[in-house]
């Protein structure tokens, strides 16, 4: 199976690598798009048609709106799209963030991946301060993945937003660019002396313990 053409990748993963969608994805996008239907529906709308594939693109090329497409490494196959929107410099240098898989790879760590180089080009490359993911209750993958990826609860919103014609409520969960860099950070393994003096202070009488 011949590797993919990684000349415009934005960023490369393990197993899967970030690009911008092009007008010559238009045969992909639909029809996978088209099986996923049920897999997508009353979370997001894709589109399922060339007129609505075009609308799309036309949308992914406005100034404040970044689309890309999660590529598998070991054939190029599109297996999901992330789309940064409202994106706003200024004093906020925020964006939202919306992600769907198609269902042929889902459940398989694919959009975890993405995920982490979509953060990973939004705070290094795009120099983004914030980015917020608005996830449905009921979307439990979607919930899991962003709590993987570092993402806080930051408040829940009734009838926030439409989506597939009806008005929905949404949990808003955000990170900002010093937890993406904390999470990053490795961390120390205590070393034998300090993990002592550690143990024998917790046991202290002198000190009060919790419980």
């Amino acid at each position: 199976m011949p590797k993919p053409d990684l000349k415009n990748a934005l960023e490369v993963g393990h197993r899967v690598f970030l690009r911008e969608p092009t007008a010559r994805d238009r045969q992909q996008i639909v029809a996978l798009n088209r099986v996923s239907r049920a897999f997508h529906r009353g979370w997001v709308t894709p589109p399922i048609d060339s007129e609505g594939f075009a609308r799309w693109i036309r949308r992914c090329r406005q100034a404040n709106v970044k689309c890309l497409l999660v590529c598998r490494l070991a054939d190029g196959a599109i297996v999901g799209v992330f789309t940064l929107s409202q994106i706003v410099r200024g004093m906020f240098h925020s964006a939202y963030l919306g992600y769907y898989a198609q269902r042929s790879y889902a459940g398989q760590g694919y959009m975890t991946e993405g995920m982490s180089l979509v953060l990973r080009h939004a705070f290094r490359s795009m120099k983004l301060h914030r980015i917020e993911a608005n996830v449905q209750p009921e979307n439990v993958a979607s919930i899991a993945l962003v709590k993987r990826s570092g993402f806080r609860l930051e408040g829940f919103s009734p009838r926030y937003l439409k989506v597939a014609g009806r008005w929905r409520d949404h949990q808003r969960w955000a990170i900002l660019i010093d937890d993406w860099r904390r999470l990053r950070r490795p961390r120390r393994a205590p070393s034998p002396g300090r993990g002592r003096q550690s143990r024998r202070g917790s046991l202290s009488p002198d000190r009060p313990r919790s419980g």
